[in-house]
């Protein structure tokens, strides 16, 4: 944003004066700020009506008696264009237009009118609810809505209108600081968002429902951003599959990129990706009431072994760790407890000392202490309405838990096994606490689990900036380079090829003679992408007879599959002794993200496997090496059943010289597949290479 959209951002968040204009859905927009408590100034517009829901209405933008900080919108698509220009020569602050007929219906020319119609005022939309400020109880917004705020808490920006509403009527009291419905993003988008919410000190975590993003290097700045000042970002990715992608371009008019690449944006700036609309909302209550802990360690506490057992198996399968009570530890708890309890982590303090915080404080500080937590979590489901007998108990252990906890300096969370058992009364006196109220143990430990790792990720980042994105290259017409085409450039760029060159047939006997057996044998095709398919490769060839079977052989083979592709030259090269392990490597330029590298298992079994990872460029040796360690292959690079380790800092070392050559000549190359790449201890070696090229 420019300072001056900046400015008159602020102008539309927290206004002084708002103007309605339109009818029954500025009617409804007038109802919904004075639901919220909007204390400024309403003023209405609208040439037919004398009011809108009892505000006086002016005829024209011209009338109004002063310049509004803040204008709600909701007239026809038609006059969209034109009262933007008029508020904009009047020196509005900013704009709701809840209006719709624009870029989501492929009318992206309208669409241009409206955003130079905007000049410097800050708009969102149009298609969208609009803005609800909790903080200062400021609501340009279209329907009915809920929420709630403590004085601090989430900045929300969705693109979708209605689950934005879905949201601010969750039974979950997640503190909300701004609620925003982003609409078609033509002139304020997720990415001003984010980088203006990351600098308001109420805000301690930011939500974003993202159908795909407009400028991946402005995400990246404002998300890095974000990530320095210590508010996390979470961030539910929807329109994944394909039908859901099909349905975001037609719902909102933005490009929904690819699966994978949006994980890559997220990992590299920290960012918390979640999968579902619970977890979305139950990371961010999380990261808002208590924070994120410093480690993966968790004192887990509950007065049932079946709730116990359920934090257990969750947590192995997700990487929380419950670290066992030491022998010291366990010896004080023995005599904390009562008889029937068993010592260890999580802990059944079980019955008889249920809801007596002068027994059950020592357990819980004891267990904390103990084990070095960084987080601690009860479990407790509170009973029904009406039911309220033994509410007092669960009230007393939370308390002690609460205190616990506190004395500990570490965050804590009371989960209800079932999300709906815990009531509204119960987590506004838990947040009051500092605990945060947590709904459904899967849920909870997820968050407490992605918490932590952004600790380590905002320590990781901050160790290993990689340089900013790279623009996309504008794409062209390509052609695909031979084999041996294509490791000639790898080798002149440092990247070890087996040892070999392409001939005719004719000379492929005296060559394999020169080179020494065994060979391998491969068809030269530019029409042949994908050899071993075609049946254009042959390895491990060890004389001249079986050299001059195999061509016949391959001829007829890529014959029958292809005629077009039937070539007269043929690759000869040496056989590359067996590696630790196969790697692909794939080198591309999306015309969205810019350039990336996928790394994965590579060989026959790739697709089949389906073990990658997948970075955005540029990124350091270290980084790349992150991503060889989190592969399933790394295993076979760890000295798997006594054999030799791999340097990985020396294989990550290679590929980010072969990154660096691609990335200097990205405007040329404009893929680039080796796979195989054979793994040996020290070195890598590309055994088959495709290279896509621009053509001249």
């Amino acid at each position: 944003m420019t300072p001056e959209r900046r400015a008159n951002f602020q102008r539309l968040l927290k206004p002084r004066h708002i103007a309605f204009v339109g009818g029954r859905d500025a009617t409804i927009a007038v109802r919904e700020a004075r639901r919220r408590g909007f204390a400024g100034k309403m003023w209405a517009v609208n040439p037919k009506r004398a009011d809108l829901d009892g505000v006086p209405c002016v005829p024209s933008l011209a009338d109004l008696p002063e310049v509004p900080d803040a204008v709600y919108l909701a007239i026809p698509a038609n006059g969209v264009v034109a009262a933007l220009q008029e508020l904009a020569k009047m020196g509005v602050g900013g704009v709701v237009c809840f209006s719709a007929g624009f870029k989501e219906t492929g009318d992206a020319e309208v669409e241009q009118s409206l955003i130079e119609a905007t000049g410097d005022m800050a708009l969102i939309g149009p298609n969208c609810y609009g803005m609800i400020n909790y903080i200062d109880n400021a609501a340009l917004w279209s329907f009915e809505h809920g929420g709630w705020s403590p004085g601090y808490g989430a900045a929300i920006i969705t693109q979708s209108g209605m689950f934005s509403s879905d949201i601010t009527m969750s039974a979950r009291s997640l503190p909300l600081a701004y609620m925003v419905s982003a609409g078609n993003q033509a002139v304020l988008g997720l990415e001003d968002f984010l980088d203006t919410f990351a600098d308001d000190p109420v805000v301690r975590a930011i939500g974003l429902h993202i159908e795909g993003l407009q400028d991946i290097p402005a995400f990246e700045r404002a998300a890095l951003k974000a990530l320095d000042k210590g508010v996390p970002v979470v961030a539910l990715k929807t329109g994944s599959s394909d039908i859901g992608a099909t349905l975001t371009i037609s719902h909102t008019g933005s490009l929904s990129g690819s699966n994978d690449l949006y994980e890559a944006l997220f990992a590299r700036t920290g960012v918390i990706g979640v999968t579902n609309p619970s977890q979305f909302l139950e990371t961010l209550k999380y990261l808002c009431v208590v924070g994120a802990p410093a480690g993966e360690t968790v004192a887990g506490f509950t007065c049932s072994g079946g709730g116990a057992t359920m934090l257990a198996d969750h947590a192995e399968k997700i990487g929380l760790t419950f670290p066992n009570v030491s022998a010291e530890g366990h010896a004080a708890l023995s005599k904390l407890l009562p008889d029937i309890a068993t010592v260890s982590n999580p802990l059944d303090y079980t019955t008889p000392i249920w809801g007596q915080p002068e027994n059950t404080y020592p357990v819980f500080s004891k267990t904390m202490e103990t084990i070095g937590a960084d987080a601690a979590v009860l479990v407790q489901d509170y009973p029904a309405a009406g039911l309220d007998a033994s509410k007092i108990y669960y009230q007393n252990d939370a308390g002690a838990f609460a205190q616990a906890a506190k004395e500990q300096n570490i965050p804590a969370a009371i989960c209800a096994t079932l999300p709906e058992n815990l009531d509204k009364e119960t987590r506004r006196h838990l947040i009051s606490q500092g605990v945060a109220p947590m709904q459904g143990i899967h849920e909870t430990l997820n968050a407490m689990r992605d918490a932590a790792k952004w600790t380590q990720a905002r320590d990781r980042i901050a160790a290993q900036r990689p340089a900013a994105l790279l623009p996309p290259v504008a794409s062209s017409a390509q052609k695909m380079l031979t084999e041996d085409q294509g490791k000639s450039w790898l080798a002149a760029r440092g990247v070890p090829v087996p040892r070999g060159r392409a001939v005719a047939a004719d000379m492929v006997d005296d060559l394999a003679q020169e080179i020494g057996f065994p060979v391998v044998l491969k068809m030269m095709s530019p029409h042949l992408a994908h050899k071993t398919e075609a049946g254009a490769v042959a390895l491990n060839i060890c004389d001249l007879k079986s050299l001059d079977e195999a061509l016949t052989k391959m001829v007829k083979a890529v014959t029958d599959h292809d005629p077009s592709a039937v070539s007269d030259m043929f690759l000869i090269e040496a056989m590359s002794p067996t590696p630790l392990a196969e790697l692909i490597v794939t080198l591309r330029s999306d015309p969205q993200f810019g350039p990336a590298l996928v790394l994965g298992s590579g060989g026959i079994l790739t697709e089949l496997v389906g073990d990658v990872c997948t970075l955005l460029l540029p990124a350091t040796p270290d980084v790349i090496e992150g991503a060889l360690r989190s592969l399933r292959v790394a295993r076979l690079l760890n000295g798997f059943r006594g054999r030799e380790c791999a340097n990985l800092a020396q294989i990550a070392a290679a590929i980010h010289t072969l990154c660096e050559a691609f990335l200097q000549e990205r405007e040329i190359v404009t893929e680039l597949e080796i796979n195989p790449v054979f793994v040996y201890p020290d070195h890598i070696v590309a055994i088959d290479a495709l290279i896509q090229v621009a053509m001249s």
